[in-house]
């Protein structure tokens, strides 16, 4: 970190002495530069008039391009998108956006973007679209808006009028330590408008830059970024793309780039995947190389390299190499113990129970973990290096691991970026293919399981002693059980009424006690049915919510009215209290990888006495699904004895991970395994 420092002031003491040595810039008078109307933010300039000048670039001769690229300037619009009715390539968006142009200056002292977006609104469920929110995020370096303007277009009687956005009606909000917001609504938005807006973005220069986002949750008509590229810096340059680039090319004698994309997808929301951020077109860029007096100096670097930066980093461990109050007093408790299993698990559920999680989402701290033990309340990494610290007084060693969220996107092994990172929790290994990954900010994780927000990524691991810092696959190898067993009595009116236990494991367990404190008893019971009217529990009871090592149990009375029954035939479905009843998996397309999270078994076992005065009509067969790897089988065992229907399914889960290529198989496997699991028993009147 030091090094790439010194070389980044080189740069911008370079940059600053150019700058000097050819035209001194004229003194701006910025003592009326804030808008009293805002709320204020040291993170946001807001000027009192906005000065169109200052979008030069935007709307400079470059703008003119081949007319085949539908980009105009900022409030000249085609009256063909002002009658437009639809989407071409996805008819049912209700919006979309018609283009989207940025232009960054890729250098320093700053980096520069100028942004121009235009949207066309279908109907009035496109509306909201025009409620438009910026962020800023000043983890990397304070982040400020210089200029925003916007104006909706409308066409009235065959007339164009245009509807400028109020400077007044500019809000600026400070959201967190780390984040502001811009919020400001286009005004006179209906059926039928197109809005655009256009600002100016900056930030002071670090090696991360801002990506470039090619989809949003609109289909997009065509989406380009122009980059000018500092030539003191060489970048390298990551594309998580599907559609084809229309433009790539370089531009500016050498100085630029240019990538371009048409006719956008939306982004959506697929059953089992695992992060939208993993998927999302972008293109992310981070430097890999600068020029220094006429040597280029390679900075590029390995995950092994940003650990060892870290470790080195005394701004990192220093916060954390706090003694606690009263920590000896916690570590002879747990040294006393016979077994690591033993001290970590004591450790783990002491700092989960003491600690407050205060959504500060850092993993590295400015006041130091004794401040945080001190108010009991602390962010992510301050909570995680105190349970560090507690077990390596303890005799265990543990080590920091810097990780990415599911909702950040899961950490590339093959593009270093540190900014990847979101989250440290503490890591312990024990011999090679068994470890410990311990987060004691979420109340739901167990100590001897991979927080589930974690697995099917990377890790890097922080061994400072051993200079060693790898990346390490998280991993849940353990299947994860969810079982139901019903007892229950199928009356000659019927309906049915009976028992049933759910015994749910592992991450099954964590997800309903979470459900089960956020709902009330009515909407959790609600949950347990699925909102089916025709089944109603009537007590519920639940056990062992409070001990680690054995599933939750949720004893459950019911009563169930039984659809489709009349005078001759009673129905009934024994697909009961599980999450199974739905197709998850009924789009014949798909973007994104297939993440179930871990393997799984889920077990229904029935018994239910058959109704006086009826005989068996139809029963499902007892039949096997394979999938053809083998790796999902769905077993289904069901006959009559002794007046009862027994019944025993068994769904086995071998992976956890699919390809998106894969998805054709999954597709077909899942509608035949839903239409099984959904196939009924029918009894007939004697």
């Amino acid at each position: 970190m030091k090094r790439l420092f010194l070389l980044l002031l080189i740069i911008t003491a370079t940059c600053y002495l150019t700058t000097a040595q050819t035209k001194k810039a004229p003194k701006t008078d910025t003592s009326k530069n804030k808008n009293p109307s805002l709320t204020d933010s040291v993170n946001v300039k807001f000027p009192l008039k906005l000065n169109t000048a200052n979008f030069s670039r935007i709307d400079s001769a470059d703008m003119n391009l081949n007319p085949a690229v539908p980009i105009e300037k900022y409030g000249f619009v085609d009256t063909a998108d002002l009658k437009m009715t639809r989407c071409d390539f996805e008819k049912d968006a209700n919006a979309m956006v018609l283009f989207d142009r940025g232009e960054m200056a890729l250098t320093a002292p700053e980096i520069i973007l100028e942004r121009q977006r235009r949207v066309k609104v279908f109907n009035d469920n496109g509306k909201g679209e025009a409620n438009i929110h910026i962020e800023l995020n000043n983890r990397f370096g304070t982040e400020t808006i210089l200029e925003i303007e916007g104006e909706t277009i409308n066409l009235e009687n065959g007339k164009i009028r245009y509807t400028k956005l109020d400077p007044k009606l500019i809000y600026a909000e400070h959201t967190d330590k780390n984040k502001d917001v811009i919020t400001f609504s286009l005004p006179d938005v209906k059926a039928g408008s197109v809005f655009e807006y256009r600002y100016m973005w900056a930030r002071n220069f670090s090696r991360n830059f801002p990506p470039w986002n090619f989809q949003c949750n609109l289909p997009t008509r065509y989406s380009q970024l122009d980059a000018f590229i500092n030539p003191m810096l060489t970048f390298s340059v990551y594309q998580n793309t599907a559609n084809v680039f229309v433009r790539d090319t370089v531009s500016m004698g050498g100085f630029g780039h240019v990538w371009a994309m048409a006719n956008i997808p939306s982004t959506r929301d697929e059953a089992y995947m695992r992060s939208a951020a993993d998927v999302l077109q972008n293109l992310t860029f981070i430097i890999s190389a600068v020029k220094v007096n006429g040597q280029t100096v390679n900075i590029d670097q390995s995950w092994s390299d940003v650990g060892r930066e870290i470790a080195a980093d005394k701004d990192f461990y220093k916060p954390y190499d706090q003694s606690l109050h009263d920590e000896d007093d916690l570590v002879k408790k747990a040294a006393a113990l016979k077994s690591d299993d033993q001290k970590i698990a004591f450790l783990f559920n002491q700092v989960k129970t003491v600690m407050k999680y205060n959504d500060l989402k850092n993993w590295m701290s400015k006041d130091g973990i004794k401040a945080a033990w001190k108010r009991k309340s602390g962010s992510w990494g301050e909570i995680n290096m105190i349970l560090n610290r507690l077990l390596n007084l303890a005799g265990v060693k543990a080590y920091p691991m810097l990780v990415s969220t599911r909702d950040n996107g899961k950490i590339l092994s093959n593009f270093t970026n540190i900014y990847q990172i979101n989250k440290l929790v503490s890591y312990v290994p024990v011999d090679s293919t068994k470890y410990y990954v311990l987060d004691a900010t979420d109340k739901y994780n167990v100590y001897n399981e991979v927080p589930f927000d974690l697995l099917n990524s990377y890790g890097l691991y922080l061994n400072k002693p051993k200079n060693e810092y790898p990346l390490v696959f998280m991993k849940n190898g353990a299947q994860v059980r969810q079982a139901v067993f019903i007892n229950a009595d199928i009356n000659p009116d019927g309906t049915m009424n009976g028992t049933a236990q759910i015994s749910s494991f592992s991450y099954h367990k964590g997800t309903r006690l979470e459900l089960h404190k956020m709902l009330d008893e009515e909407k959790y019971k609600q949950y347990l049915t699925e909102n089916d009217n025709n089944l109603k529990i009537t007590s519920l009871q639940l056990e062992d919510a409070e001990v680690d090592s054995l599933p939750l149990m949720q004893n459950v009375n019911f009563k169930l009215d039984l659809p489709g029954t009349d005078d001759k035939y009673i129905y009934f479905n024994p697909n009961l209290f599980t999450s199974l009843h739905s197709n998850p998996f009924l789009s014949k397309e798909r973007v994104s990888d297939i993440d179930f999270g871990c393997s799984n078994i889920y077990t229904i076992n029935g018994r239910y006495k058959m109704p006086a005065g009826y005989k068996i009509d139809a029963m499902p067969k007892m039949e096997t699904l394979v999938m053809h790897d083998r790796s999902i089988i769905f077993k289904r065992i069901i006959g009559e004895q002794d007046g009862y229907i027994v019944v025993n399914y068994v769904i086995n889960y071998k992976k956890s991970l699919y390809s998106h290529a894969d998805y054709a198989d999954i597709y077909a496997y899942f509608k035949q395994m839903t239409e099984m699991l959904n196939e009924q028993i029918v009894f007939k009147k004697i």
